[in-house]
């Protein structure tokens, strides 16, 4: 199986890191996407949406979108709740870190790190402050009453908000107004077989 992606991008470290935590082996393929890799024929044969991470499976079949490989290699361990209600508030929180975070908080990181921080971006930057804020918002109020985000257990629930959010200070946004999503941090960390992000 190999993983095609780039390992300072929080989607495919998603997928790094459940693949890792699940012991699923796998060959990790770089793409580096301000080279535009992930836009060339071959690639887009594999994935005509042109975006990492992409996965090829064993016999050849492609699966993309992070929370959908999240979803895929996760189904079935326990890092898929267990109940039917909490299953849905695992995608619950999936839909809202592709809608409402990632936007906002990823987007303004890869402004400051992989685009060095434009002025050209400068306006496009300062409007992803708000929501980013009141993303990270949502997940404080959360984490003040729960530990995990789904089924009172680590989850592909906390792997797809931990992406982002544990980097969110390379985008510009303060985590220290954020305790309890800090120690959130502290926890996600702190599970068997962790890998850091790169």
């Amino acid at each position: 199986m190999k993983v095609f992606g780039d390992v300072w991008s929080g989607n495919c470290y998603k997928v790094k890191l459940v693949l890792t935590q699940l012991k699923c082996p796998f060959e990790w393929v770089p793409v580096d996407i301000m080279k535009a890799e992930s836009h060339t024929p071959e690639f887009l044969a594999m994935n005509p949406n042109g975006r990492v991470p992409t996965v090829r499976l064993d016999d050849g079949t492609c699966l993309a979108e992070s929370n959908a490989i999240l979803w895929y290699f996760a189904e079935g361990t326990p890092l898929v709740p267990d109940s039917k209600l909490a299953r849905a508030q695992a995608l619950q929180w999936m839909f809202f870190e592709q809608y409402s975070h990632e936007p906002n908080i990823a987007t303004s990181r890869y402004i400051i790190r992989y685009l060095g921080n434009p002025p050209e971006k400068k306006a496009a930057l300062a409007a992803r402050v708000e929501p980013g804020y009141a993303a990270l918002g949502v997940m404080e109020s959360h984490l003040a009453k729960e530990n995990w985000f789904a089924g009172g257990k680590y989850s592909i629930a906390d792997i797809a908000l931990y992406a982002y959010t544990h980097c969110a200070g390379e985008g510009g946004f303060d985590l220290t107004r954020f305790p309890a999503i800090r120690a959130w941090i502290a926890r996600v960390e702190s599970q068997p077989f962790y890998v850091p992000m790169g």
